[in-house]
């Protein structure tokens, strides 16, 4: 299991946090008396919520209103992203009491500082490839099992993002067939990994891993000295691996949408 590392400074999360929001960030979002709304078609719901920044003018009634019209016209559901760094600290027992459905329990791995690594071989048969956005979404999406539409809207946010996203793939030489894939998003010393996955039937055998390393030295070449994730709380397996990169328990977060209109 992944510890907890009450050692992690509280401005070094807080950083983290900005850099995952701009990561994550799609070309559909506005601002609202303090809060950053998403809503970007995709299958991430970091990219389709609202994240409360800032406390604010508004009584919570109103800005709950203006916020539900925005995820109507969208076509999505309002959902409300909370951390410890949401803002005002009550939000998350005010929602509560109005019956929204807590979600998606996840949590911010904190590799500091990122630890030099000796290259490691590609299994025989496999090569490293990049990818470029489009054809990242399309690879990953199908992997998943998303529909077209998501896919399509996962490679405009990746094209628009204002932080450059590099995607690479571990692929079977044979008939080019991906193994397993991940992304890394720098900004300045902080780096995220994003959509790693291994297909199926490929599990087991150290791809995430090896991934996870030759992205991580990807990252530190270019001068990045912190690595962050986020992943399921309840996604054994992959705490596992990321536990043996050195990757430690920063902060959590979850979700939690509106009920029905």
């Amino acid at each position: 299991m992944t510890r907890l590392d009450p050692a992690l400074d509280e401005t070094l999360l807080s950083r983290i946090e900005d850099a995952s929001l701009n990561a994550s960030a799609p070309p559909q979002q506005r601002w609202l008396d303090g809060w950053l709304i998403r809503f970007n078609p995709g299958k991430a719901k970091r990219a389709r919520c609202i994240n409360a920044v800032a406390a604010g003018r508004l009584p919570l009634a109103d800005k709950l209103r203006l916020a539900r019209e925005v995820f109507d016209q969208a076509g999505l559901p309002l959902v409300v992203r909370l951390t410890r760094f949401t803002q005002p600290p009550g939000l998350e027992q005010e929602l509560a009491a109005l019956a929204y459905t807590e979600l998606d329990d996840t949590r911010v791995l904190v590799c500091h500082p990122l630890p030099p690594r000796a290259p490691r071989g590609l299994p025989p048969g496999t090569q490293w490839v990049q990818l470029d956005a489009a054809t990242y979404a399309q690879a990953v999406g199908l992997l998943r099992g998303s529909p077209p539409e998501q896919r399509a809207a996962h490679a405009e946010r990746l094209l628009m993002s204002p932080v450059p996203y590099f995607g690479y793939a571990i692929q079977r030489g044979a008939d080019a067939q991906v193994l397993a894939c991940g992304q890394f998003a720098r900004e300045a010393d902080l780096v995220g990994l994003y959509d790693v996955f291994t297909r199926p039937e490929h599990r087991g055998h150290g791809l995430a891993r090896l991934l996870c390393e030759r992205l991580l030295t990807l990252a530190m070449s270019q001068g990045a000295k912190t690595a962050y994730l986020q992943v399921e709380a309840d996604n054994a397996p992959a705490r596992h691996v990321y536990a043996g990169l050195g990757f430690v328990e920063g902060y959590a977060y979850h979700y939690r949408q509106a009920p029905a209109a």
